[in-house]
């Protein structure tokens, strides 16, 4: 173990998978995206904060064969932490990893403590290569581990290649910085600040600051209440109800308020609860669809007026009179923040003349190509202008997304006037006056992969600022909300003074997201007084009912210490219940009567009372007390004795709960005799009488039913009771029957046949046993029955389970549901499958698990006999499933189980794609084996012509394989396999000749300019002396382009990303020294044209599942 001081050197560059983008930060044992308790900042620092790195070698690591692995325990900032690391993933097949707070079980109640930090399992080949995410949280009691449930593939971890694990030695680092705060949990929002916060339903954080910021804006809340909603609406079914509803609490209620209906109204699950999204694709998806809800009512075009603006796109020839436009509106603006010091730069650039000139020259309808000049200019500004800063972008270097956590200023005061108007457009209204005033700040917090947001509003523009946090709210000052939400680094104190220390110096990981600005001229319109008369009656009476329902529980919940919850069972219930509701034990507790008794109440007074709710003259009254056994049933146990019935009912519940129950139940033997002997109590229980149950069991109908309960004696025999039990089942008095007692069903069902001439006594049996019984049947009879006989079918009862089989290529969609027994094996299973797909042949088809919490198939489908039986298949995790995929394959499995098959896209000489061919070949196969296979499939130019097989990724060329590469290593999972002709300039190059990659790009303005790939990439030979205008000539042949759409082409050498343009005089090969065109994918000759290939999604395995859900409101 190594703990070392933190080093002030800059934080090398490191390389996170582009595909775990489900690293979300989360809780140990939380699946999706969790969130902290709101942050810390506004929370006063006891201690000046502190840092401290851990260094973590794991050696033998493929040897741990804990779930769970703790590092040593290190200090940093006075407190104890460890590393805690799931070897094998923590329920997903990725590599798990937290901050622990080491000695959380003894730190006093209420502690808490917050710390910024970052994880890093270190690439021992190339430290660029190492995976390294960061975070913060507030760890308290709830929450004392904090970190990445997906950090990283496990199949990359353990693959030697890639360098994490060398010699069997993992290196696991943890940067930590820690404040101590003082903690708030008894704080009252509503009392501080006169607002109250929104509760978090698991990672709906970034929809609360939204939402916050859109009811602060009164014009826009007085809009929601005007929307025609009825009495007979259902919030979580209306999102204008669901908002008004929402809006109506944030205004009056005393606490924190659910998003729960909404977020139903939006027609989103748990799942989607638990996914983080983006505010800014939340706050257009909303505000598309309040629009569209608007369309046709009082309130239509509320959105248009608040937030929608127009811009000029605009190109302008130099040389002749010329000019193009394009007017468009916009609800919102995407402002860079990469390379921009505040917002005025921002909108600089963003309104930055490009000249096209050159060969970037523009085509003028009637005067061919021109010089010009193209930009963009604003027409007019509406009333509430949202800033989207653009903190998130993609690194082409790294593959991955990343946060820009640069510094970047935003004035209080925005005058989009300034410099003579400089952002307008001729066409804009001058006499308005652009003037805005920074009305909130939304925040995010954290890293790429999680966080959490927030929001500083002032809802009256006054100079109090408030800080929304979910559930709380805090008065701020205004630097809180401006200058500390600007973003950038921040310089740590030094831990010892008197040293020569170098300052250490940590990213901000707080920095405005989206800026909200009120237009001065339209202050008074915007925020408006909003009061109960804009609110619809029917709504009103509504959300009272459901105040005052809320203050009757919450009075129920302080008084609950001085209430008894009594659960009445009676005959009638286990009637209801047995063979409907339930088949094992007597009943369902929770569908009983139930009564709230005073604890002081007599339980003579409690008797009186059941007898005029439920009609039961006290005198035939005998309660019994419920015991759980030791098997874990739960049965009536004993009668209530006179002494117990002289007490209270608190006494009693007391006296006979061992452990902690808030309720006492009883089961109501009711005694009414024969009629003409009027009311009597019941006769007294003697040791000898036994309390029996009776089932009755109708093996024809395959149904289970309570019949009645008798006294029977000790010493009596089954045989003295056959007239009765056929009279309770509506038998013949002499009927044969068989009889069986129902023991216990937990773990396994024990069901066992009682002799019918040996004593109760004898047969073990004690009051509340059940007893099932049927008619006895002929040979015949029980051969024609599926279930023949009680324990038969008990057996099945507990182990069905109705399976909804949905196809592959359909994941969504129910094909089929067919009940099963979860102790099937598997060929049970594919049987009756197979059965119903009409197929001949059980082993053709091929089923899929269920992934319980992202609601998809799993990656990869269940081998042949890979389990034992159905119950296995329906197992993920620690959750079961009631869905299975199905595929009907053309090859039984076990033989397709020793073939690979390859999608490979064959492509003619001017790279376009022909045909797709899926090649199926034994696992030992080879590529050459692959490229015979294909020419029998696939047209080509002579008998005589070779064929390679590229491996293509992102419109990049990544790999040629060698004829002799073997099959089984290759992944075409998520690489295009390209098949293509050799073309016969490349088979003989001469010494100076290269062979380089050729790759078409744009660049987008929108993304700082960046280039774009898109396209098919291709190889082209060039020699050592030809220039661009000839190599030109070549590229033109090959792809076949028209003169007119070819001469508008650029040119560039592109090297890690950034291009050089080329002149017709350039020699080509200069640029290129290497030969080798292996690892030349970042240097290539880049062709740069607009993109007019139609898309279409990334189609490379159809059996791929994309786990990132975009943001969508469904109703």
């Amino acid at each position: 173990m190594t703990v070392i001081a933190a080093s002030p050197e800059e934080e090398v560059d490191v390389l996170v998978p582009s595909q775990d983008f489900n690293g979300d930060v989360e809780p140990m044992e939380v699946i999706g995206q969790g969130e902290s308790v709101p942050t810390v900042e506004n929370q006063p620092v006891t201690e000046d904060p502190l840092t401290g790195k851990f260094s973590w070698t794991i050696e033998g690591f493929s040897k741990v064969n804990t779930r769970k692995h703790y590092s040593e325990i290190f200090s940093v900032g006075g407190f104890k932490w460890r590393v805690l690391l799931f070897p094998k993933g923590n329920n997903v097949d990725h590599l798990s990893l937290y901050l622990d707070v080491a000695d959380s079980p003894s730190l006093p109640y209420g502690w808490s403590r917050f710390a910024q930090f970052n994880l890093t399992v270190v690439n021992q080949y190339d430290p660029k290569a190492t995976v390294k995410k960061d975070t913060q949280h507030q760890f308290n009691v709830r929450e004392s581990d904090w970190g990445f449930t997906s950090f990283m593939p496990l199949q990359d971890l353990y693959d030697p290649a890639k360098g994490f694990l060398v010699n069997d030695s993992l290196i696991v680092e943890a940067d930590v910085n820690v404040r101590k705060v003082v903690d708030y949990w008894a704080y009252d929002s509503k009392k501080e600040t006169g607002f109250v916060g929104l509760k978090n339903q698991g990672a709906t954080c970034y929809m609360n600051s939204l939402l916050q910021t859109l009811y602060h804006l009164p014009y826009f809340r007085k809009a929601v209440y005007h929307m025609p909603t009825t009495e007979n609406d259902v919030p979580s079914n209306s999102i204008p109800l669901a908002l008004q509803s929402l809006f109506y609490k944030i205004q009056y209620s005393d606490s924190s308020v659910a998003t729960k209906d909404l977020t139903k109204s939006f027609g989103w699950d748990t799942y989607d609860s638990f996914m983080q999204h983006d505010v800014q694709e939340l706050n257009r998806v909303l505000s598309e669809k309040l629009e569209d809800k608007m369309k046709g009512t009082a309130v239509e075009g509320t959105i248009q007026q608040l937030f929608e603006g127009h811009h000029m796109n605009y190109i302008e020839c130099i040389n002749v009179d010329y000019k193009s436009t394009r007017k468009e509106s916009f609800y919102d603006l995407q402002l860079d923040v990469k390379g921009c010091k505040d917002v005025y730069d921002s909108f600089d650039k963003y309104v930055e003349v490009e000249r096209l000139e050159g060969d970037n020259k523009y085509h003028a309808e009637q005067f061919g190509l021109q010089d010009a000049k193209k930009g963009v200019l604003f027409i007019d500004f509406p009333p509430v202008l949202q800033l989207q800063l653009k903190r998130f972008e993609y690194d082409f270097m790294r593959d991955t997304m990343v946060k820009i956590n640069d510094r970047y200023e935003f004035p209080l005061q925005l005058d989009l006037d300034r410099e003579d108007g400089k952002y307008l457009s001729p066409d804009a209204d001058r006499s308005v006056r652009n003037l805005y005033t920074l009305h909130s700040v939304l925040v995010h917090s954290g890293g790429v992969h999680g966080g959490h947001y927030y929001a500083f509003i002032r809802p009256t523009l006054s100079d109090q600022w408030y800080k929304f946090d979910d559930e709380r709210v805090t008065k701020e000052e205004l630097k809180r909300a401006l200058e500390e939400q600007y973003g950038g680094e921040e310089e740590l104190p030094q831990t010892n003074p008197g040293f020569n220390n170098t300052l250490f110096k940590f990213t901000k990981y707080s920095n405005a997201y989206m800026l909200v600005y009120i237009r001065e001229a339209d202050k008074d319109k915007v925020v408006c007084n909003v009061d109960e008369k804009d609110i619809a009656d029917h709504l009103q009476i509504r959300l009272k009912k459901e105040q005052e329902e809320k203050v009757r529980k919450r009075k129920e919940k302080a008084e609950a210490h001085l209430y008894t919850i009594i659960k009445v069972a009676r005959d009638v219930d286990l009637s209801n219940q047995i063979g409907k509701d339930i088949h094992f034990d007597l009943v369902d507790h929770d569908k009983v009567c139930s009564f709230r008794v005073q604890k002081q109440t007599l339980f003579t007074q409690f008797k009186e009372e059941v007898a005029r709710d439920l009609g039961v003259p006290v005198i035939c009254q005998r309660f019994w007390l419920w015991a759980k056994r030791q098997n874990h049933t739960y049965r009536p146990n004993r009668p209530l004795n006179e002494h117990e019935e002289s007490q209270t009912v608190g006494h009693l519940k007391d006296a006979s709960n061992k452990a902690y129950n808030a309720e006492l139940k009883l089961f109501l033997e009711v005694y009414l005799p024969n009629p003409t002997q009027g009311l009597v109590a019941p006769p007294e229980k003697t040791k000898e009488d036994i309390l029996l149950f009776f089932k009755l069991y109708n093996p024809e109908k395959e149904e289970l039913c309570y019949v009645g309960r008798s006294f029977v004696k000790g010493g009596g025999r089954p045989t003295d009771i056959l007239e009765k039990l056929n009279e309770m089942a509506g038998f013949a008095p002499t009927e044969e029957i068989q009889l069986y007692e129902e023991i216990k069903f937990e773990p396994n069902v024990m069901c066992e046949h009682i002799d019918k001439k040996a004593t109760f006594k004898a047969s073990q049996l004690e009051d509340g046993d059940i007893l099932c019984y049927q008619k006895a049947l002929t040979r015949e009879e029980e051969e024609s029955y599926r279930y023949p006989d009680v324990p038969s079918f008990l057996e099945y009862i507990r182990n069905r389970q109705v399976v909804h089989f949905r196809h592959l290529e359909k994941p969504k969609e129910d094909e089929f549901c067919l009940e099963l027994s979860k102790q099937h094996t598997y060929d049970d299973v594919v049987e009756r499958v197979a059965t119903r797909l009409g197929l001949e042949d059980p082993s053709k088809v091929r089923l899929t698990s269920h992934n319980c919490y992202s609601q998809q198939p799993k990656p990869q489908p269940i081998k042949y006999r890979g389990v034992e039986h159905l119950s296995d298949m329906l197992v993920h995790y620690n959750q079961t499933s009631d869905v299975l995929y199905f595929e009907a394959l053309d090859l039984p499995l076990p033989e397709l189980q020793g073939l690979k098959t390859l999608k490979v896209a064959f492509h003619n000489s001017k790279t376009e794609e022909l045909s797709v061919h899926n090649i199926r070949l034994p696992k030992q196969s080879t590529v050459g084996d692959v490229i015979v296979e294909l020419k029998d499939k696939v047209e080509i130019s002579s008998p005589k012509a070779e064929l390679r097989i590229l491996e293509v990724f992102y419109h990049k060329i990544y790999k040629i394989f060698p004829l002799n590469e073997k099959i089984e290593n290759i992944n075409d999972q998520y690489w295009t396999l390209r098949a293509e002709e050799i073309p016969e300039e490349e088979k003989d190059l001469g010494a100076h000749d290269r062979l380089i990659h050729v790759y078409h790009f744009s660049r987008d303005a929108s993304q700082n300019h960046m280039v774009q790939n898109f396209g098919e990439p291709f190889f082209l030979v060039v020699h050592e002396t030809e220039t661009l205008a000839e190599v030109k000539q070549c590229i033109q042949r090959k792809l076949e382009i028209p003169y007119e759409e070819f001469s508008k082409w650029n040119f560039a050498f592109v090297s890690l990303g950034r291009p050089e343009y080329l002149q017709d005089s350039d020699v080509v090969a200069s640029r290129f020294l290497k030969r080798d065109t292996y690892g030349a994918w970042e240097h290539y000759l880049g062709l740069e044209h607009t993109d007019s290939t139609p898309k279409r999604s990334h189609t490379s395995n159809q059996n791929r599942h994309n786990f990132e859900k975009p943001v969508k409101i469904y109703n």
